[in-house]
């Protein structure tokens, strides 16, 4: 199996990006021991600023308070982990539907769209692979080698 051997691409992976932001909550996870008392302490500016500066969506998180963004991040992490659930409530999440009721950005319906778009084209793409692969042991008589 080939390996990456360049650090540097390494860090610009999505797979590392994910374990890097799992990691970072899960230590968000383990810090915050009482989850009630970030209610209503709304993000200071230097957050709103990182968020601005790597999103534009200062907007969206000035109104929330660190208890929702807590709740928020951990949502996600989940569903990186374990997946997205398709019920009803998901096959609503059109592109169309992707703002709240504002007009602003619904970043976790945004990320949810996006993240079922990618888990289907794995999916494709890993049917690919081993139709390609068992198409080769075919073709070299592979299967039958052990019969």
């Amino acid at each position: 199996m080939m390996q990456i051997t360049d650090s540097h691409n390494q860090k610009h992976s999505l797979f590392n990006a994910m374990n890097r932001f799992i990691g970072a909550v899960n230590n968000m996870d383990q810090t915050v021991m009482v989850p009630s008392l970030l209610r209503d302490v709304h993000l200071d500016m230097e957050m709103k600023e990182e968020v601005t500066n790597s999103n534009g969506a200062a907007n969206y998180y000035s109104r929330r308070d660190m208890h929702s963004y807590y709740i928020l991040l951990k949502s996600i992490r989940n569903d990186i982990e374990w997946g997205i659930l398709q019920g009803e409530d998901r096959k609503k999440d059109k592109v169309t539907h992707l703002e709240d009721s504002d007009g602003e950005e619904d970043l976790e319906k945004l990320f949810h769209y996006h993240l079922a778009g990618l888990h289907t084209v794995l999916s494709k793409l890993t049917r690919k692979a081993n139709l390609l692969t068992n198409r080769y042991k075919e073709e070299i008589g592979f299967g039958s080698w052990g019969h």
